[in-house]
């Protein structure tokens, strides 16, 4: 049963641990430079769509990869920017405000499912690669439109459930993925046949998008051959991407760290999704599987770890054990807590933290 405090407890969990990454944060340093300790990687590359679009910053050579991108979180920076004037604070204030939005539908989402939603919330807070819930990534803004799109079909609700899918399609290429988690859940729903029509509107950005990048290069699949440019994103065997990023996770440098995090990201990806498929949950595997798939045919893995951020179901599934099994959660959390928190501080650093 959803209640009153589902809301409530997420928002003080999710503005409580803000409170004390500002806090870590500004130790050592003026409040003028908070912003600009969070403008690292892709947050810089948001911000450079943002402020000149696709192609890059002028009198610079153009970045081959900022197609890669999808538009919904740089057109949300453009807006903030109207009244905030620091891009990277506009970052900020993005993740914070979508953030709470994405926790309070957590919860809602984790107690319709008869466990504490409180308990999901903390578990994706808790989750090492947090930290990209903070900055100018577009995982809080994803998450504020799947969520709450998901908890709209498991309602029924399923106008509101394609145009939130919609929103999370113009933020990231995961929104397919969603589309095609919903049109299982349509169908495992018996739902009238009538209204499958509904199911189409979550591809519509994907092909605005690809028509949009076609006018611009001549390419209608740009996102893809952007991410191959940029960062090598070739297709290849699964087998051939675990041979090659192993071979990268054994050196001594600071990648090496990255690597074997991906491995590890790796482990649990399977883990969670044979969990999903023992338990029969065939839509929500779809959701994570397909996404799955597509990291772990890539060259080599990257981002893996942090893909779990966006696996709603996974945090739903945890918060239902530990409603049940308490000492689970809180060795999870003793285990998860302090890797966060050290993530946290190397991605605040400068190091490659996902």
């Amino acid at each position: 049963m959803i209640t009153r405090s589902a809301g409530r407890d997420a928002l003080l969990l999710w503005f409580g641990s803000r409170a004390g990454l500002l806090v870590a944060t500004l130790l050592g340093v003026t409040l003028a430079g908070y912003a600009d300790r969070w403008r690292k990687w892709d947050a810089t590359l948001f911000i450079t769509i943002a402020q000149y679009g696709y192609d890059g910053e002028p009198g610079r050579p153009a970045d081959e990869g900022l197609p890669a991108f999808f538009p919904g979180l740089p057109v949300a920076l453009r807006v903030v920017h109207l009244v905030v004037d620091d891009w990277a604070a506009a970052g900020l204030l993005v993740s914070l405000v979508a953030g709470a939005v994405a926790m309070v539908a957590l919860a809602r989402l984790t107690e319709l499912e008869g466990a504490n939603g409180w308990m999901a919330v903390l578990g994706l807070l808790l989750f090492p690669m947090a930290v990209f819930l903070s900055a100018g990534y577009s995982e809080s803004l994803f998450l504020a439109f799947a969520i709450p799109a998901w908890l709209a079909a498991r309602q029924g609700r399923w106008p509101a459930a394609v145009l939130l899918a919609a929103g999370a399609s113009c933020v990231r290429i995961t929104g397919l993925f969603l589309a095609a988690a919903l049109v299982v859940e349509f169908v495992m729903r018996a739902e009238p046949v009538r209204r499958a029509g509904w199911l189409v509107v979550p591809v519509l950005p994907l092909a605005a998008y690809s028509y949009y990048q076609y006018g611009r290069t001549g390419d209608w699949l740009a996102w893809k051959h952007a991410q191959e440019a940029g960062w090598g994103r070739d297709f290849a065997w699964p087998w051939e991407a675990w041979r090659t990023t192993w071979r990268s996770a054994m050196g001594s440098d600071d990648f090496s760290v990255a690597f074997r995090m991906e491995i590890v990201g790796v482990v649990v990806v399977v883990a969670a999704l044979v969990w999903l498929l023992v338990l029969r949950r065939w839509s929500e595997a779809v959701y994570t599987g397909t996404q799955a798939a597509a990291l772990m045919t890539s060259a080599y893995y990257l981002s893996i770890p942090r893909s779990l951020l966006l696996w709603f179901p996974l945090w739903v599934l945890l918060a239902k054990v530990g409603t049940r099994r308490a000492w689970v959660f809180v060795l999870y959390a003793a285990v998860s807590g302090p890797l966060m928190l050290l993530n946290a501080l190397r991605f605040l650093d400068g190091a490659w933290a996902g």
